[in-house]
């Protein structure tokens, strides 16, 4: 008896240290969750495009429109180059596109920008100032579709893709997404063709380009669902409107704010 108690000791002893020996490696491995192995995270392009240190206003330029083409907010645009209400810029004079280091620069700055003002030309057109009937900061409570038609390209920072393309025919009616003021209408950007952008507050903007004709000026206020333009192609090869909005200067997406269709 005493051999085979010998033997099942020993079977015993040998079970419980491999049993040892497997619960110590498991152990050392990190605890995954079966949720967190079933999940596809998907991969993000992160696009990062470095801005000049100066820009060169051309003729036709508004604070806007320099502000959109570089993605920046129209008020850091005004407050690093030291302008104030009714924000004039000339031609030929130099924004910086970047925060600035230091009081010392910020001071360089304001003092080169009032030399240029009282040097140059006449001033290119300004950017329209909020007036006593227009509350900058009342938030949009509701947007509008600007357009009818079926959306053919969707909003994709990673694609490159800063707004929607809306489909439709030529000439019908493209209407404010909600009121405000126009700060910018004409063919000045690349790619947009005719352009309408619309102040709504202090943070929010919106833009409706490839227009065929723009029905309103740059200082005017406009109604939620007002006709600001009639659908056209121009900058684009297909009748379509490029619908953007901007908060902040940042591009983000109008599915997100406007209602959704039945």
């Amino acid at each position: 008896m005493s051999v085979y108690l010998k033997i099942i000791c020993t079977v015993r002893f040998a079970f419980l240290l491999a049993s040892m020996m497997v619960l110590t490696a498991c152990a050392d491995r990190p605890h995954v969750t079966v949720s967190e192995r079933s999940v596809n995270y998907p991969k993000t392009r992160v696009i990062v495009v470095r801005l000049p240190r100066y820009y060169q206003v051309q003729e036709g330029d508004t604070l806007y429109s320099i502000a959109w083409t570089t993605g920046l907010d129209y008020i850091l645009l005004a407050k690093w180059n030291g302008l104030k209400q009714p924000w004039r810029i000339y031609q030929g004079q130099r924004l910086r596109l970047r925060s600035p280091v230091s009081k010392v620069r910020r001071r360089r700055t304001r003092s080169t920008a009032k030399v240029r003002h009282q040097n140059s030309a006449r001033p290119i057109i300004k950017p329209v100032t909020s007036r006593r009937n227009f509350v900058v900061n009342q938030p949009v409570r509701t947007w509008i579709w600007p357009a009818k038609g079926k959306v053919i390209s969707r909003f994709s920072l990673a694609s490159g893709r800063k707004g929607i393309n809306i489909k439709g025919r030529a000439g019908s009616a493209i209407r404010a997404a909600a009121a405000g003021r126009v700060v910018y209408a004409g063919n000045g950007l690349r790619g947009y063709g005719n352009l309408v952008i619309i102040k709504h507050n202090t943070r929010f903007l919106s833009a409706y380009a490839h227009n065929q004709v723009l029905l309103v000026k740059e200082g005017q206020q406009v109604r939620r669902g007002q006709r600001i333009a009639k659908m056209g192609s121009s900058g684009s090869n297909r009748t379509q409107l490029h619908f953007e909005v901007r908060r902040q200067g940042k591009p983000v997406d109008p599915l997100r704010l406007l209602p959704r269709r039945r």
